[in-house]
């Protein structure tokens, strides 16, 4: 047996230095100083005998043994709070800390309406949440600096487990002043693609709703400009075309004080699924799956009061 066993503090510091590449960086992540994070790492270079990063004035380098150390040290870290969490999830449900990624289409227009039920319902629980685009975020909750997340869905995040919440149709997004107006729906066919506006890539909507669309032409002739729904709904109120919006984004009052309208949109799937995911195996599955239900009910009894 070896006589000696990394630290898991020594194994955050050189998780951090790898992902920031930076020393000072990393030391701020880890909340200590740099020397104590530089001091960290020697002693972990110097009792394993072999050198991990090359150290200059301008660049970190991570040696090839480094970075093979840095990858194992991730899971090493993720299994080590596993097993707290193991312990934790036996006793009271929904309690403690939580870390969720939440999607940009999907954060500022659900969670503001369902965080206070959820407080009200797990008081001590403790949840810190993070928005990031759905790649980001599957990738974080790989590297385990999130417990879950809240995304749409199809969107292929790896090995993960997940439950469908709802679905939230699409809607076309025209201006005001747009002859004739369009009395129930629009049809996918009816949309110009001239002037169809989306979100920039990254944002899995822009993927649903070409999909939903079903007209590969899109693809090509679409217009990715907004960096986020409200500016393409403050593009499409100075005529500078149509877009799509998710239902819950127009519920939540995206389209107040401007004179944008919306029809839903009709085609064959005109919706994307709204679902939480989690790493397989995670040891919090059950309470996962009981914020699930949770998150499910309060959604539906906001689209029943709608």
């Amino acid at each position: 047996m070896s006589t000696y066993l990394p630290t898991l503090k020594q194994l955050q510091y050189l998780i951090a230095l790898a992902e920031h590449g930076h020393f000072g960086k990393a030391a701020d992540a880890c909340f200590v100083t740099q020397s104590t994070l530089s001091a960290g790492l020697r002693e972990l270079e110097s009792l394993i005998g072999l050198t991990l990063v090359e150290r200059t004035r301008r660049v970190v380098r991570f040696t090839p043994l480094g970075l093979r150390i840095a990858d194992k040290a991730r899971w090493v870290l993720r299994e080590a709070e596993e097993l707290s969490e193991l312990a934790r999830a036996a006793g009271k449900p929904l309690s403690g800390d939580l870390r969720m990624g939440v999607i940009p289409t999907i954060a500022p227009f659900l969670l503001p309406r369902i965080l206070p039920k959820l407080r009200a319902e797990w008081p001590d629980l403790k949840l810190y949440l993070r928005e990031e685009t759905t790649s980001a975020a599957c990738d974080s909750l790989h590297r385990g600096h999130l417990d879950c997340i809240l995304f749409a869905l199809p969107y292929h995040c790896g090995d993960v487990e997940s439950e469908d919440l709802f679905e939230d149709r699409l809607f076309v997004a025209f201006p005001g002043g747009t002859r004739p107006i369009p009395p129930i729906s629009v049809s996918s066919e009816g949309i110009d693609e001239n002037r169809l506006l989306l979100l920039e890539d990254g944002h899995c909507l822009k993927d649903h709703a070409l999909a939903a669309c079903n007209r590969p032409e899109l693809r090509a002739e679409a217009q990715m400009l907004g960096t986020s729904l409200h500016t393409l709904v403050q593009m499409v109120d100075n005529d500078l075309g149509v877009t799509l919006l998710p239902e819950m984004a127009i519920r939540a009052g995206i389209l107040a004080n401007t004179n944008v309208m919306a029809r839903p949109l009709d085609a064959d799937h005109p919706a994307r699924r709204i679902a939480l995911a989690w790493r397989r195996g995670s040891p919090r599955e059950k309470e996962f799956r009981l914020l699930a239900e949770a998150l499910r009910t309060e959604s539906a009894e906001l689209a029943a009061a709608a």
